[in-house]
């Protein structure tokens, strides 16, 4: 496979470092997508041109290189417009390919649901519409018209309407989706089990937190995108309260907007879930642009209000600790782990414990014989504190959330938490951590 020559073109020199990381980010997205690299060109221009976004000279002066030493493809650190795209690959004759073409083609072969690879579909779909050609103009139906005169559809013109056809399919097959998952969604939430959506920026370690938590047999992989399905599993908190934690499809500086359009239904996860583990990089440079990038996109789905958890990862990686010292001082509520090492993740399941169950409350309850069921559900949801006897009953001093408090309301022990009556027999119980597991890599 020929290797591509990657420009990253910039109009201000005040965004030359920005540029420059744009560059090496759009490097790691087109290694992701298996294509070799010849080199990173960065490119000043004083404005954005209409035939090839760049100046015509510099254009031809890229051109006569990309034949010179044989190049395989172009690919521009920018949004192309159909016709600027065209142009380019007249003038190098080679492909010519955007940001945008890149995500979605890494975005194709990576997606394995059928949620996924219909959202991947309506978007090429909707990036290929402006750009069909007119090569097939000349191609005209046989006899159209009334009588058989005139001219019937032209090529172009079919292939717009089956493009049309199909586009209209997606969106009616993506609507069968949201409403499956908004049952799936109102099944979950009739019983009383909180949900957390972990988000942030692509390769800051999402599913390998899943993974270590919950031991869910999910991609590790140090790529760019290297999962877009959302996976969702259950993980014991440390006050015994079980969380439903869901993995979702990582962000990138500069996403191309119909892909945050085609991608709602994902995110969705995020936009009614409980609250949110915002996860971060700690070690790369860009953490502050990655941490407004999702937070932006977070905003677009209307999810940056839920309760949120800031957490940066892989600290391991950190040589230097003023680093660190910095990000504890811009984000003094977050909290700093590393999923290859478990450092930090107790302290993480104790937090996670603490917004899942907000306002939860103590009681000493006396049940009755016929309520062994309720007994049981308190171990499966509440943190319990101890089991005594008296008689018949069962007395059960208990930390649980609002909802089944509620229901427990008629059996408390009214002002006697702190005093539970001592009885012939005692059983202690404690609360257990969720599975730490070591993934096979980070």
């Amino acid at each position: 496979m020929k290797p591509a020559l990657l420009i990253g073109p910039y109009t201000d020199y005040a965004l030359k470092d920005e540029a420059a990381s744009l560059l090496e980010e759009l490097g790691e997205l087109v290694e992701t997508l298996g294509l070799p690299i010849a080199e990173r060109v960065l490119i000043h221009h004083r404005e954005l041109h209409a035939r090839f976004l760049l100046g015509s000279g510099k254009a031809e002066e890229i051109a006569e290189r990309v034949k010179a030493e044989g190049l395989g493809a172009v690919v521009i650190d920018h949004d192309l417009t159909p016709s600027q795209q065209r142009n380019w690959e007249e003038l190098a004759g080679v492909p010519v390919l955007d940001r945008q073409k890149v995500i979605l083609d890494i975005f194709a072969r990576r997606a394995q649901s059928r949620e996924a690879r219909l959202q991947i579909e309506l978007a090429q779909l909707e990036y290929s519409l402006p750009r069909l050609t007119r090569a097939w103009g000349h191609l005209g139906g046989q006899g159209g018209g009334i009588g058989g005169k005139g001219e019937g559809e032209s090529q172009l013109e079919q292939d717009r309407r089956r493009m049309w056809n199909s586009m209209d399919r997606l969106k009616r097959e993506l609507a069968d989706v949201r409403r499956q998952r908004a049952t799936q969604r109102k099944d979950r939430q009739r019983t009383p089990v909180p949900n957390c959506a972990i988000v942030g920026y692509t390769n800051a370690g999402k599913s390998s937190l899943l993974r270590r938590l919950t031991g869910a047999d999910v991609l590790v992989e140090d790529k760019l995108f290297a999962t877009l399905d959302t996976t969702t599993r259950k993980v014991s908190l440390p006050n015994n309260q079980p969380l439903l934690l869901t993995d979702t499809v990582g962000f990138v500086r500069k996403l191309p907007h119909r892909l945050v359009e085609a991608f709602k239904a994902t995110l969705e996860e995020a936009a009614e879930a409980t609250f949110l583990v915002h996860l971060l990089d700690a070690s790369a440079p860009e953490v502050d642009e990655f941490y407004d990038t999702t937070m932006k996109v977070l905003g677009e789905l209307e999810a940056d209000k839920r309760p949120m958890l800031v957490v940066f990862n892989k600290i391991d990686k950190v040589a230097e600790p003023a680093v660190l010292n910095g990000l504890r001082m811009r984000f003094p509520d977050a909290l700093f782990v590393s999923v290859h090492t478990g450092e930090g993740l107790y302290a993480l399941l104790d937090r996670m414990a603490e917004m899942a169950s907000p306002g939860t409350v103590t009681r000493l309850l006396r049940l009755p014989p016929e309520q062994a069921g309720l007994v049981a559900r308190l171990h499966r949801h509440g943190k319990v504190h101890s089991v005594a006897y008296d008689g018949a009953d069962t007395l059960v001093n208990v930390t649980i959330p609002p909802r089944l408090a509620a229901e427990c309301e008629a059996f408390s022990v009214r002002n006697q938490a702190k005093d539970a009556p001592k009885t012939e027999t005692f059983l202690e119980t404690s609360g257990t951590k969720a599975s730490m597991r070591t993934p096979s890599t980070e």
